[in-house]
């Protein structure tokens, strides 16, 4: 080690047992993450602990180690000393993975315990005996309530992203299954956020926990962030043209497109993969065995995409991720947080890109706020953008190929080919040619449609009432706007809405649209009338067919509308 490791500390430092520091040396560790240095010696010495840790900060080792660390050393009792509670069957997979190979010098016995497994396998192990559980909440408590799943003995719980596992509605399986463990039990929670109700959890749990708050690995002035994050201005139908731009840019290893809607997901999936990406879809919606067909799949490398929901993608870790991208702006800033975790682990660089409407602005501020790190917005690839990013890696993809295949002879057989072109033509027009012939055996398709450029909407004062509340268009209670609202006194043109009050449109969520999607302000906006299953409101003229378009491809109030000129 030299000075600088001994200084930060070592493993070794860390008072663990002889045989986990020989796994950590066998698995290429040499020094311990902030993380770790912070939790492993209170853990150790049996205290409570609650961690607000970022993924990827090495938080799996800084309570995995402990456990190991205090199992005693005659196990011969069947029943765990040990169960970590996980939100998802691949996290329990991953988290009792990683304890295999740090306790196999100890002989640790490591089960996973979760649904859309073969629950007779798992029963059967636990009648064997094992010393540490990693379970999903639903699938532990079944077992606790057959019996087969002692806590007895159980002498430390770890609740690890216990965030999501209340965002999941595993609150009341928590509670159950921590009523079924001794009183006298050491209680690690790990979290990347620590909403009210979760603190709420810990107090009743914990007793006198350390407190640790380490969020992703700090970068030194002057140095690039591991984690790219930008953003991107883009008109809601423009949206799918958009992001396959992008990802043409940005070329990414392996990527993760975060969609809200399982629909949305599906349709999503089939626009990339006939733009020539190799993508799957991954929501609710789908079946254990079709879930770990695609995660099988993009871990080989035979899938480059993955389009998931949150939910289908809590606690999927995979090595080769390399791009992140929130297709629409996350709702809640601490699913930003959990999102771009997946990228920029272990030292390696990622990116994190999120689609932005113009109306986003506000939304975007508070994540960077909660998150800690800028968001740097940025245009959207024009054609000649994607145009000169393809001859670089055209360009590049031969400069390797030049720099492998000549150093090894491995051209040669092509000499013959050239020396005979070289007799009629010029050795610059061969060259030409092959780098033409090289670019387009690329699958290379010429994208002519230029994108949109828009900017975000300014927050506008003139969208507040005569009292001053902002949000609320001017006029009669919350069924109508005063005709004389308009601020161009131009012609005006109504048009018809499919949604009423019986979908709870108010004319607020008709002034959001259509200033959010178009150019319009609220005071181009003339009288809106909310009746039981339509809603009429009026526009200026001249921009109305822009409006109709807008609204159509948009949502209102979380649904589709009809949108037309009125009838009448």
């Amino acid at each position: 080690m030299s000075d600088d490791s001994t200084a930060e500390g070592t493993f070794a430092d860390l008072g663990l047992r002889p045989e986990l520091l020989s796994a950590l040396t066998g698995l290429g560790y040499e020094e311990p993450t902030p993380i770790q240095r912070e939790a492993i010696p209170p853990l150790v010495e049996g205290r409570d602990l609650l961690g607000q840790a970022a993924t990827g900060t090495g938080k799996t080792a800084a309570f995995a180690l402990p456990v190991l660390q205090r199992l005693a050393a005659d196990r011969r009792i069947g029943a765990p000393s040990a169960l970590v509670l996980v939100p998802t069957r691949e996290l329990a997979v991953q988290v009792s993975e990683a304890l295999h190979r740090y306790g196999r010098e100890l002989g640790a016995r490591v089960l996973p315990v979760y649904g859309g497994a073969p629950i007779v396998r798992q029963l059967r192990s636990l009648e064997g005996g094992v010393d540490v559980v990693v379970a999903t909440p639903g699938r532990a408590l079944d077992l606790v309530n057959r019996g087969a799943l002692r806590l007895g003995e159980v002498r430390t719980v770890v609740l690890d992203e216990a965030d999501e596992m209340l965002d999941m509605g595993f609150a009341e399986d928590l509670e159950a299954i921590l009523d079924h463990t001794p009183d006298e039990r050491q209680t690690v929670l790990f979290s990347a956020t620590m909403p009210r109700r979760l603190d709420s959890l810990a107090r009743r749990h914990l007793d006198d926990p350390v407190r640790i708050s380490l969020g992703r690995e700090r970068t030194e002035p002057g140095e690039a962030p591991r984690v790219r994050q930008t953003a991107f201005v883009v008109p809601r139908a423009a949206k799918p043209a958009a992001l396959g731009r992008i990802l043409d840019v940005e070329a990414p290893t392996a990527a993760i497109v975060f969609c809200r809607t399982r629909e949305e997901v599906d349709s999503l999936t089939e626009t990339l993969n006939g733009r020539g990406y190799r993508a799957e879809a991954l929501h609710g919606g789908m079946s254990q065995e079709q879930r770990d067909r695609v995660m099988g799949r993009l871990r080989a490398g035979t899938a480059d995409l993955l389009v998931a929901t949150d939910v289908a993608a809590r606690g999927l870790d995979i090595d080769q991720l390399t791009h992140v991208v929130n297709y629409d702006v996350p709702s809640a800033p601490e699913a930003y947080v959990h999102r771009i975790g997946r990228v920029g682990r272990a030292g390696r660089e990622g990116v994190a890109i999120t689609l932005a409407e113009p109306r986003e602005h506000r939304q975007l501020k508070t994540i960077e706020r909660v998150s800690g790190a800028p968001i740097a917005v940025e245009r959207v690839p024009t054609v000649a953008d994607l145009r000169a990013r393809r001859l670089e890696l055209t360009r590049s993809a031969l400069r390797e190929t030049l720099l492998e295949d000549a150093s090894e002879d491995r051209l040669d057989r092509f000499r013959v080919v050239v020396e005979t072109l070289t007799d009629e033509f010029e050795l610059m027009e061969v060259a030409l040619a092959a780098v033409k012939l090289a670019h387009e055996a690329g699958g290379v398709v010429d994208d002519d449609e230029e994108i949109p450029q828009v900017g975000f909407r300014p927050d506008r004062p003139d969208r507040a009432d005569r009292s001053g509340r902002p949000g609320r268009p001017a006029g009669r209670g919350t069924e109508a706007r005063g005709s004389g609202g308009r601020a161009s006194g131009g012609p005006a043109a109504r048009l018809f809405v499919g949604a009423g009050r019986d979908a709870g449109i108010r004319p607020g969520d008709l002034v959001g649209a259509i200033t959010g999607e178009t150019e319009l302000s609220g005071r181009d906006i003339g009288s809106i009338e909310i009746h039981q299953k339509f809603a009429l409101v009026e526009v200026p003229e001249s921009a109305a067919d822009g409006v109709v378009r807008a609204l159509r491809a948009t949502m209102i109030k979380g649904r589709k509308a009809t949108v037309r000129r009125d009838r009448a």
